[in-house]
């Protein structure tokens, strides 16, 4: 790792090294103002139905911030983003710290000077639920002082990645998808292709989503946690999501049958491969749609773009995706022969 990465990824992992440092020291200072059992679990109206021990806090709060600080830092460091993607992973990196921060702080504190039963469990011990409101308002802080803070180790901007207009890129878009490469077939012959369209990033982000889910169900309860731990399992598959180029058009599916999206031919009149800055273009990644165009956005670089029959383009990310373009330009050409 050069200079230049591990003073970004020193910068990625110094929020979640505060936060740690902040719990840590809290629950130095009032140890012994503490139950031997903390109420560790909440359930909707705030009341305790679980407890763990001191030393459980202390592991679960370390693991917990060391760990996504750690793939934070990695993704940081790691990731090729550039320009204003660059400073948004550094933001979210800082407001995962402050929200998980904060929460693991709070439970402490509640259960600082409570009563003990003859089991050592803390009695009377709730969880208000306007701390989560604050927690996310500490999150929102966090993340405007992670966009002016990445600005003190900045990566090297792309060509034309800020500022560029949405008609730079559909004109650029028009340029691609003009003509187009073959795939020599004989009469009658039948051809397919098919690539995963992985992005190593992709389990990071699922690994920290479950591991805000599960800092939830530790604080606050499953209400909370289950729909968190549900969008980490829905990223998850698509973690590497697969595309397919046939007699059908493309299609696009996950680890499951659904969902997935499908492009027929017969809506396709061109294909082109170029590369796409999925931020710039499309406003970000996964399932994105913007004024003439739609995608799924797995990672920044090359990518098959088609032209629609109405006039749109569908993009997709992916490895080899000149094969795929110049296959569906041909399948396209067979398809209207045979009309």
């Amino acid at each position: 790792m050069n200079r230049k990465n591990a003073g970004r990824a020193a910068l990625a992992a110094l929020p979640f090294l505060l936060a740690l440092a902040a719990d840590l020291i809290l629950f130095a200072t009032r140890r012994d103002r503490l139950p031997a059992q903390l109420a560790s679990h909440f359930v909707g109206n705030g009341r305790a139905d679980d407890y763990a021990g001191r030393t459980s806090y202390v592991v679960v709060t370390t693991v917990l911030l060391v760990g996504t600080g750690a793939l934070s830092a990695l993704m940081t460091a790691r990731g090729g983003f550039h320009g204003r993607a660059y400073r948004r992973v550094v933001a979210f990196g800082y407001a995962l710290a402050g929200f998980l921060g904060y929460l693991m702080a709070v439970v402490l504190l509640v259960n600082v000077d409570a009563a003990e039963d003859a089991r050592g469990r803390a009695q009377d011990v709730s969880f208000p639920m306007w701390h989560l409101a604050a927690a996310l308002g500490v999150a929102a802080l966090a993340f405007g002082l992670g966009l002016l803070l990445a600005a003190v180790v900045p990566v090297p901007e792309e060509p034309s990645a800020d500022g560029q207009a949405d008609g730079q890129a559909d004109g650029r878009a028009d340029r691609a998808t003009a003509g187009g490469e073959r795939i020599a077939l004989a009469a009658g012959e039948v051809a397919g292709w098919a690539r995963s369209a992985g992005n190593r990033w992709l389990l990071p982000a699922v690994a920290l989503t479950c591991a805000g889910g599960v800092a939830l169900l530790f604080t606050v309860g499953w209400s909370a946690a289950v729909p968190v731990v549900l969008v980490g399992l829905l990223l998850l598959t698509f973690a590497r999501p697969n595309v397919a180029v046939d007699r059908r058009g493309i299609t696009v599916s996950g680890m499951l049958p659904w969902p997935r999206v499908q492009v027929p031919l017969d809506r396709i009149e061109t294909a082109a491969s170029r590369d796409i800055k999925p931020l710039t273009e499309y406003g970000g990644w996964g399932y994105r749609i913007r004024p003439g165009r739609t995608g799924i956005m797995i990672r920044s670089g090359e990518g098959i773009v088609a032209r629609l029959s109405d006039g749109r383009d569908f993009a997709v990310t992916v490895d080899d995706s000149a094969t795929a373009a110049a296959l569906l330009n041909t399948l396209i050409d067979q398809r209207r022969t045979e009309h």
